[in-house]
This record gives structure tokens, C-alpha cells and sequence, in this order.
């Protein structure tokens, strides 16, 4: 059919279906909105995309805005990577976003026996992050709830290689260091894709018929090493003391012998010294010596009287005072 273009003058345009038009310019925009809506996709900063195409993994998607494949041809599931998540045993916290942070069976979980056959409540929580989102998403069905059963089969392990003392008192931080090394081993060996950041005991405590009779057993203990403490303390400080007090009196002691020796080597050399002299000039060192001596003693006599020594008595001199001595009448 040969077209003429004389038919468009004698078309008329009012009689034209615009409607018909507008709807075959709707279904592609449609399709276009609809394609640009499957392709993007955001991750958020505390998560990594896990990208699949028809079912079967492709890539890891960082955070950011990212495009996939339209039409669900590329999937993309979002695991938190950065988000710190916890897991709680024998007891459960209220409001909790982690649909396994806590089981219903609290009661069986922290109910444990210790190595020396004594049973003990153990409550204790670990906190965990997602490593690696394909392992996590492929490798095992349920990671989340292997890694409860993990944990509490390590839990029981380390609790059942201590005595019930240990685990009450003294050894909760080796069991904790335990704890984790064995639960991270078992996560990398089950392929899980997930890294433990911590295990921390809880409460622990006896069952609830011996709890009153044990907790008097540790208050006795703390008193006695309160006791111990109290005697190192008071020794600590009169030992030093004494030691400090016997120490002096051996100094004062060692320097009285040295003045007391070199006193006595000073007497030596001085009786040396006079002796040599006297050997000299015998009468002259004996006639020195002996002025050098009163003079010593004579100021030291107060008052005097000198008398012949012929005299057959001592005539009675009173009132010869300093004064009537100086001015005779």
C-alpha cells in the first residue's frame, strides 16, 4: 500500500486517540523506574552486602551505594560485619534485638557439675562478630545456634576440669581465658565465620540448698585472710621499726669503741711522748710535770691555809675574810 501525503491534510487530529499514545510511553518509564529500583541498593556503615546471582554467591558489597543486576537476577543480603553481638546464658535479657540472645531453657544451661563431682549455677555470656559473611550465610544452616551449642559444651567442659572452689572463687579468669581459646578454635574448625571477642562469667554460685552454708565457708575465709593481712601489716611495721631501732644502737655502739680506741691510742702516744722526755732530763720533766699539775688542782681548792709544818697547832684566825685580809685595821 503506497502512502499519500495527502491523506494527513484531509486527517482530522481531533479525532486522534492521545490516550492510546500516553500509554505506550507509560510502560517503558514504568520498566525504566522499575529496573532503576532493582539495580540500587545501599549498604550501611555496619554492614557488608552479600551479593547472589540466581542463588549462588558473586561478590561481597563494601558499604556504600552499590548496583546490582535488575530484575532479581542479583539478590543482596546484609549481614552487620562491625556489629558487636551478644549471646546470654542462664539467664536472658529483656528487649533484645538478637533473636538468640538467650534460649528458653535456662535453668538446664546453667546448671553444671565440677570436676571434683559438686554441682554449681554458671551464668555467663560471650560477645561475637561476623568475620566472614559467606561462611556465615553458606556454610552452616543456623551459625547462631551452632554457636550456643559450642559454647555451652565448652562451658561445661572448663567447669568440669576445676574444682567448684576454683570456679566460685579464684579461677573465673582462667576459666574465662580458656573458655575462649577453646570456643574459637571450635568456631574456625566448624567454619562458622565468626570471631570471639569475649567470654565473661556471671553469676556463679552453689545450688540454692548449700548456697547459705557456702557463702558462710567464704565469709569465714575472708575474714581469716582479712586476719592475715592485718598481722603482715603490724609486722611489716615493727620489724622495720626494730630493725631500724637495733641498727642505730650498733653504729652508737661501733663509734663509742672508735672514740673509745682512739682515746686510748692518743693516751699511749701522749705517755710515750712524756716518758721519751723524761728519759732525757728526768728532774726537769719530773719538775714540770709536777708544776703543770698543781697548777690544774691549786684553783680548784678554794679557800687555803698554809702552815709550817713544825707548827704544833693551828691558831684559831677568825674574821680573816677576803675584806680584812685587804684592809688591816
Amino acid at each position: 500500500m503506497k502512502f499519500d501525503p495527502d491523506d494527513w491534510r484531509d486527517f482530522d487530529w481531533r479525532d486522534f486517540d492521545w490516550a492510546q499514545v500516553r500509554m505506550l510511553w507509560l510502560i517503558p518509564a514504568l520498566l525504566l523506574v522499575f529496573v532503576v529500583f532493582t539495580s540500587v541498593y545501599t549498604v550501611q556503615a555496619e554492614s557488608q552486602g552479600v551479593v547472589l546471582r540466581f542463588g549462588k554467591f558473586v561478590r561481597n558489597a563494601e558499604p556504600g551505594l552499590r548496583f546490582k543486576l535488575p530484575f532479581n537476577i542479583e539478590r543482596v543480603s546484609m549481614v552487620p560485619v562491625k556489629r558487636q553481638l551478644k549471646q546470654e546464658f542462664g539467664f536472658g535479657t529483656t528487649g533484645a534485638s538478637n533473636p538468640n540472645q538467650f534460649s528458653a531453657e535456662q535453668t538446664l544451661e546453667r546448671g553444671m557439675v565440677t570436676g571434683d563431682l559438686n554441682a554449681a549455677t554458671v551464668e555467663w555470656i560471650i560477645q561475637y562478630r561476623v568475620r566472614d559473611p559467606k561462611l556465615y550465610l553458606f556454610k552452616v544452616r543456623d551459625p547462631d545456634s551452632t554457636l550456643r551449642a559450642l559454647s555451652e559444651s565448652v562451658m561445661r567442659t572448663v567447669v568440669g576440669d576445676r574444682t567448684v572452689d576454683e570456679v566460685i572463687t579464684v579461677g573465673r579468669q582462667e576459666i574465662e581465658a580458656d573458655a575462649l581459646t577453646q570456643l574459637q578454635d571450635l568456631v574456625n574448625k566448624y567454619e562458622l565465620g565468626l570471631s570471639i571477642d569475649q567470654v565473661q562469667l556471671k553469676n556463679v554460685n552453689p545450688p540454692l540448698p548449700v548456697q547459705r552454708s557456702f557463702n558462710e565457708v567464704n565469709q569465714a575465709q575472708q575474714e581469716r585472710e582479712q586476719l592475715i593481712n592485718v598481722a603482715n601489716g603490724e609486722y611489716n611495721k615493727v620489724v622495720p621499726r626494730a630493725s631500724g631501732e637495733a641498727e642505730q644502737k650498733i653504729q652508737a655502739a661501733e663509734g663509742y669503741a672508735l672514740k673509745r680506741v682512739n682515746e686510748a691510742e692518743g693516751d699511749v702516744a701522749r705517755f710515750n711522748a712524756v716518758m721519751t722526755e723524761y728519759l732525757k732530763a728526768p728532774e726537769v720533766t719530773k719538775q714540770r710535770i709536777y708544776i703543770e699539775t698543781m697548777r690544774e688542782i691549786v684553783p680548784n681548792l678554794g679557800k687555803k691555809i698554809i702552815i709550817d709544818e713544825n707548827a704544833s697547832q693551828i691558831l684559831p684566825l677568825l674574821q680573816l675574810s677576803a675584806e680584812s685580809t685587804r684592809n688591816p685595821s
